[in-house]
């Protein structure tokens, strides 16, 4: 039986520097089924330094503004070389790579572009330093008339392109628009071109490579050494990373959740290490804790809104929505009572007068009777497969948080019973998280009451 292949991606801080990128080749040079490279732009080096990235967001600036990028061009020129030189690479022709890349960024004076040349860059060095095809992701990655990414089109392309090539290196971050541009999703979308490649080629696995091993129950800049997560399903990730935690990129999920093909976190800088283990939900058995995970996200605002017979008044909920649709503006939640609704924007969409004139077309859309607005609340959600089956959760969880001296302003709980996610104030935000994971991770608090 033909052995499926791994699909890996290596983030920028795996690959910053040569001496960064020898480790990779050695990670994928140890297992055999490791064909398939998707890699990111070289990232920081050393505190302060520039991602390569942002340097090539400066270059597109510099070369509308001026009319070339020559003198921030200089710096990415002088990166790449470093690690071409760095990898004893003497007979790679990175000068003329780079000549032909700042002639194009020059010319062509476009974002997506300019941005998507340090995973280019990147990927034809890494693909000649390891002897493997480089295969560009435009050929292979498409988006359609609407920018949405083009599956059929995309999947085909993949899986004839690297079934042709043997083991090969893929550039992330980009593809190709339905006029022949090239288009990039946003920062840090390499996660999601490797779930594409995974998904393109039943890999056995999706092993993403950063400088963590795995995720951890919460944020560690809140709570000291917090406990690591082994094993979570997609839906426990996707909630998680959707309410700010960072490890993975939270569209990357998508693709190879469709294809039931399990993620594996894994740190370059300790792969020995067990890393995080993501498994689609019906491969997933819960591991004993109520909650796998805490995290959350800063400065929101909460319209509140109140009306007599709101419940047998046909379209309300539609009219008030309409309002937001009409300014491009999505709301996080909308928790709801028989005469209440409440909205949750995230609150740098409400600033220069915004906020003021959604008030406006809501009261003249809806007539509401009373409309109260809450700013500077932050959301922590709690998430666990293990909190639907277990009694009391609830109860603990607003317990710990009414000893700790919280005020919840906003409550709102997922169909599913996996997830509660409270609205507080921005200033008791961190104590809200160390309240949550004491109780439910200190002292053996997290095992499930039968």
């Amino acid at each position: 039986m033909k052995m499926k292949p791994v699909v890996c991606k290596f983030g920028g801080s795996s690959l910053a520097d040569g001496t960064n990128i020898m480790r990779v080749c050695e990670i994928l040079n140890a297992n055999p089924a490791r064909k398939y490279v998707v890699v990111s732009a070289p990232g920081k080096r050393y505190s302060g330094d520039i991602k390569v990235t942002d340097l090539l967001y400066a270059c597109y600036r510099e070369a509308q503004e001026g009319g070339d990028c020559s003198q921030t061009f200089a710096k990415i020129r002088k990166r790449f070389t470093s690690i071409v030189e760095e990898l004893g690479m003497d007979s790679f022709d990175i000068k003329s790579i780079l000549d032909a890349t700042e002639q194009e960024i020059d010319e062509r004076k476009s974002a997506d572009f300019t941005a998507s040349r340090g995973e280019y860059l990147n990927a034809r060095i890494i693909a000649a330093k390891l002897g493997r095809a480089f295969i560009d992701a435009k050929d292979i990655i498409f988006f359609d008339e609407k920018g949405a990414f083009d599956e059929k089109r995309s999947y085909a392309a993949i899986e004839q392109a690297l079934q042709d090539s043997g083991d090969a290196v893929i550039p992330g971050f980009y593809g190709t628009d339905a006029q022949g541009n090239i288009k990039t999703f946003s920062r840090g979308g390499s996660d999601i071109s490797g779930s594409i490649v995974a998904r393109a080629m039943n890999a056995e696995v999706y092993e993403n490579w950063t400088d963590v091993s795995g995720f951890l129950a919460c944020d560690p800049r809140i709570v000291n050494n917090p406990q690591k997560i082994e094993v979570i399903s997609f839906k426990e990730l996707r909630e998680l990373s959707y309410m700010g935690a960072n490890v993975l990129h939270a569209d990357s999920i998508f693709p190879v959740r469709k294809g039931d093909i399990p993620i594996k976190i894994k740190n370059t800088f300790r792969p020995m290490d067990a890393g995080t283990l993501i498994l689609p939900s019906k491969k997933y058995v819960a591991q004993g804790n109520i909650v796998t995970g805490i995290a959350g996200k800063k400065d929101f605002t909460v319209i509140f809104l109140e009306k007599s017979m709101m419940n047998a008044e046909i379209g309300f909920a539609r009219k008030v929505l309409s309002v937001l649709e009409n300014h491009r503006i999505c709301f996080e939640h909308m928790p709801s009572g028989i005469d209440t609704l409440s909205l949750v924007i995230e609150s740098r969409y409400l600033s220069d007068g915004v906020l003021d004139q959604l008030l406006e077309e809501i009261r003249a859309s809806v007539s509401p009777d009373y409309i109260r607005v809450l700013e500077n609340i932050a959301l922590v959600a709690t998430v666990g497969h293990g909190m639907a089956s277990s009694i009391g959760t609830s109860a603990r969880l607003f317990g710990a948080l009414s000893e700790a001296g919280i005020n919840v302003r906003m409550i709102d709980q997922g169909s599913s019973e996996m997830n509660i996610i409270v609205g507080i104030d921005n200033e008791d935000y961190e104590k809200c998280v160390r309240a949550i994971y004491h109780q439910f991770f200190v002292s053996g608090a997290g095992q499930k009451q039968e």
